[in-house]
């Protein structure tokens, strides 16, 4: 019998690299592409792209908790992304590449506080983690041409030298969490 399903939203840089891994995580139902905790409704990708919308760039995730907790997700979320550059990601630069965790309910919210806290405590990163946690405000799915990119476009040049060493990383980090 399987459980319900749950929703994380994450930000964490462009929202492709986060949706290759996802796609290939063992529990997770469903991976889509979307701008959330901005000011503007129904944002472009053009629009997002020109910093005014204070959107940010995320994946909604549906998991199966019964197969992948919060906290396993988030930990895959640490190793995939740099937590400690505000409002960037690489060569991405602009609020809308921050680092955020969305959550969908309160109980969602105390442990990705929890768990930034305890990585902090631990020291993991060489600077200060400037990911916010935050609950879900204004999600829009993105364009058509955003779901699935990186499979549909592995030898474009931004997924074959930023997305495919993320997704190469998650599969050695994480091989027992690689869907089959």
């Amino acid at each position: 019998m399987s459980s319900s399903l749950e929703t994380i939203t994450l930000g964490g840089g462009c929202f492709w690299c986060l949706e290759a891994v996802y796609l290939k995580t063992r529990g997770v139902r469903r991976v889509e592409s979307g701008y959330s905790n901005g000011q503007t409704e129904q944002p472009s990708y053009e629009q997002v792209c020109g910093g005014r919308t204070g959107c940010v760039e995320v994946v909604q995730l549906d998991y199966d908790p019964a197969q992948i907790g919060l906290k396993e997700i988030l930990e895959i979320f640490f190793v995939i992304h740099d937590p400690t550059t505000l409002n960037r990601q690489g060569h991405d630069v602009g609020t809308q590449y921050r680092s955020g965790i969305y959550h969908h309910t309160s109980a969602q919210g105390e442990l990705a506080r929890a768990f930034v806290a305890e990585l902090a405590r631990l020291g993991l990163f060489p600077e200060p983690i400037v990911t916010e946690v935050l609950p879900l405000a204004h999600y829009w799915p993105a364009e058509a041409y955003h779901q699935n990119y990186f499979e549909r476009n592995p030898h474009q040049g931004y997924c074959a030298h930023v997305v495919a060493p993320k997704v190469e990383k998650f599969r050695r980090t994480f091989a027992d969490r690689v869907a089959a």
